[in-house]
């Protein structure tokens, strides 16, 4: 039986139409909510052709939407700010697994005004607006670092699955923004996507640890999908991998399956990573009724 999460308010009941890490199986769900939520029109902010592919295969790789000036000085903000956490404490900064380097950074679009910038640029926003049909806010923000011959790999996930089951967000109507901050190459470490994986929930097994956020964001253990499940969307649907020039922008849907692997190569591989949510998708109470993961890993004041 599916359970159920309640608004802060306690008013409302939400059915939970994901449930995940419940049962000793893995399971394979369809997906129940729209891609795109808006009507194309020649208004809209892609061609007609994006938003088809995007919809089909749950991904959108747009090459050099921004340009060099703009990236120098990002990547610039981005060289300052790893230096200065390397041996700076921060509950924000994740370290690499096993060392002290620094993995990503947290909620850059609260504390850094360089990065608050990206995340309301207009051009973006038109596009995320459109997709999700209607206004949105930033769930989620952070820095990737993964350089050259250390940069270790993220694993195959569905992000939906865990903001759904740790966060408590209700429905698939959020997306990701990877913003380049160096070329990306096949071989440094850039994502790997399963293209049309999104139509697909994959319900993972095993009980959520309390405060697994601490150790998940190193690596992670609990809501990871099953091999067999894996194999079976490879299979039909292939594995893609989006590459190009610093300033490349690959927007990708909440649920769609994606990784990396660690980055051997001697060229770094930095990126800007925006999550936006639908304002009428506001997170709920965790649907593993655990409590809520801190803000700065899910926003919740809108304030």
């Amino acid at each position: 039986m599916p359970r159920s999460a309640y608004t802060s308010s306690h008013t409302e009941e939400v059915i939970d139409h994901y449930p995940s890490r419940q049962a000793d199986r893995p399971q394979l769900l369809p997906r129940k909510d729209p891609v795109v939520y808006s009507q194309w029109s020649s208004a809209a902010p892609l061609a007609r052709e994006q938003s088809q592919f995007y919809a089909r295969n749950g991904y959108l790789f747009l090459e050099q939407f921004f340009g060099e000036e703009e990236i120098a000085a990002w990547r610039k903000e981005l060289n300052r700010l790893q230096e200065h956490y390397q041996h700076v404490p921060s509950d924000e900064v994740i370290r690499e697994p096993g060392g002290s380097e620094v993995r990503s950074i947290f909620a850059v679009h609260r504390n850094n005004d360089i990065f608050a910038q990206v995340a309301s640029h207009p051009r973006l926003k038109a596009i995320v607006d459109y997709v999700l049909g209607s206004q949105t806010y930033v769930h989620q923000s952070r820095i990737n670092y993964k350089p050259g011959f250390t940069g270790k790999e993220f694993y195959w996930h569905s992000d939906f699955e865990t903001w759904h089951v740790e966060d408590g967000m209700p429905s698939m109507r959020a997306l990701s923004c990877s913003i380049a901050l160096e070329d990306n190459y096949t071989f440094n470490g850039a994502l790997m996507v399963i293209p049309g994986s999104h139509q697909h929930f994959i319900a993972c097994v095993g009980q959520t640890p309390e405060d697994h956020y601490k150790d998940s964001l190193r690596r992670q253990e609990y809501g990871v999908p099953d091999q067999d499940s894996l194999t079976a969307l490879a299979k039909e649907h292939g594995i893609d991998m989006p590459v190009g020039k610093a300033g490349s922008v690959l927007l990708f849907d909440c649920n769609l399956m994606h990784g990396s692997a660690s980055n051997i190569s001697p060229y770094p591989r930095s990126n800007v990573f925006i999550v936006y949510n639908s304002v009428d998708n506001r997170l709920l109470t965790p649907y593993s009724g655990q409590k809520p993961r801190p803000e700065y890993i899910a926003t919740r004041d809108q304030t």
